[in-house]
């Protein structure tokens, strides 16, 4: 499996969010799902996003576990 960098991972999860309607300027790492108007449908598709993207499957737990953009991020760079 091919190395990601943590800023292309950071990256495609931004543009992910951002794709789904989240404001571009309130996306950091630091930034609620729920304060950028994420649902549970927006994360089973950044889940999908992120297992095409990097090989990294994420249950429905891991998802559950995910609170802010930083949890997400962390997550795909600690299991690629």
């Amino acid at each position: 499996m091919a190395e990601h960098t943590s800023e292309q991972i950071e990256k495609v999860i931004t543009d992910s969010l951002i794709s789904f309607g989240a404001n571009a300027d309130d996306v950091n790492r630091d930034a609620e799902l729920t304060a950028l108007d994420i649902d549970s449908l927006d994360l089973a598709e950044l889940s999908q996003i992120i297992e095409e993207q990097f090989g990294v499957e994420l249950t429905s737990a891991d998802v559950a576990e995910i609170a802010t953009v930083g949890d997400a991020i962390d997550i795909v760079v600690e299991r690629s």
